[in-house]
């Protein structure tokens, strides 16, 4: 037992030392492993960012050569199109050289037919003076044919106004003082009552007996008017000023026409010529009494003849 305790006390220890040595030498390892490891890592890095870099510059490369074959091509078009224009302003020129010698052949015939034109302007000008003259002449003789024209009118007139005063007169002595006929102006007045029942348009017998008598004398009359005076006898219709609503005339208009019409058609029932005769509606638009009476309405409701030219 003692000699095994010396013995151990003895002998030498090399654990130590070796486990140290070989920490060192895992350390050193881990420590290389480390550095080819991160040196690996930056250089995948650096080596993933230059194909990055090499790819962005062939595409940049890709698009300048497309670029480049664009601008060729519009290089090449606008030359194409530069030879063109200039090829055409040669033809141009050419074309322009020609045309300026044969206008230059041309203006001796220019000069000949300028000649010409005035000599024919020359001619124009003696012919419009000796019509200017002529027209000048034509212009006093229609004057004077105006003048001629307006006596003419002048006495057909007073010829037609002399006629139209002894129609007046002969009618004045033929009916008298009728209560129911009226001179206005220059047309006699005949009251609706006398002629017509109440808003109707047919003739009453009392009312066919005048107008017969003024037919008779209208006939009398106008034998004696010469042929080229040319007269009509118009029939004005008037109202009152109340409307009229019937199933037979819708208003004063309907009913003031009817009335002249039935007497233009008595008139030349009797032998006037219808070429001489006109009837007018005016309804109650032309009162002679504004007021609103009974005595206005009556005088209001009325037909009017008159000789007059058309």
């Amino acid at each position: 037992m003692f000699t095994l305790t010396r013995r151990g006390r003895n002998t030498v220890n090399v654990w130590p030392a070796f486990v140290d040595a070989l920490a060192s030498v895992v350390l050193v390892l881990i420590f290389m492993l480390l550095v080819f490891v991160l040196g690996q890592f930056l250089m995948g890095t650096t080596l993933a960012g230059r194909d990055r870099a090499l790819a962005e510059l062939n595409r940049q490369v890709s698009e300048l050569a497309r670029t480049l074959a664009l601008e060729r091509k519009q290089s090449e078009t606008l030359l194409s199109e530069l030879r063109a224009t200039l090829a055409e302003r040669e033809a141009k020129l050419e074309a322009q050289g020609g045309a300026l010698a044969e206008r230059g052949e041309a203006l001796g015939r220019l000069d000949r037919q300028v000649a010409a034109l005035r000599e024919q302007i020359a001619r124009l000008n003696a012919a419009l003076e000796a019509s200017e003259s002529t027209v000048g002449k034509q212009k006093v003789e229609i004057a004077r044919l105006g003048e001629r024209l307006n006596v003419a009118l002048a006495r057909k007139v007073e010829e037609l106004q002399r006629y139209r005063s002894e129609f007046f007169g002969r009618l004045r002595q033929l009916l008298g003082k009728h209560p129911s006929i009226r001179i206005a102006g220059d047309r006699f007045v005949f009251q609706s009552e006398l002629l017509f029942p109440s808003g109707e348009a047919t003739l009453v017998p009392e009312g066919e007996r005048q107008l017969a008598q003024l037919a008779t004398t209208l006939k009398t009359v106008t034998r004696t008017i010469p042929e080229d005076i040319n007269w009509i006898l118009r029939i004005d219709g008037h109202t009152d000023r109340r409307p009229i609503r019937t199933p037979q005339f819708a208003s004063n208009w309907e009913l003031s026409t009817a009335r002249a019409l039935s007497v233009v058609r008595f008139l030349a029932a009797q032998g006037i010529p219808e070429k001489r005769l006109a009837a007018a509606g005016f309804g109650e638009h032309y009162p002679l009494d504004p007021a609103n009476t009974a005595a206005a309405y009556a005088r209001n409701r009325r037909i009017e003849i008159k000789l007059t030219q058309p």
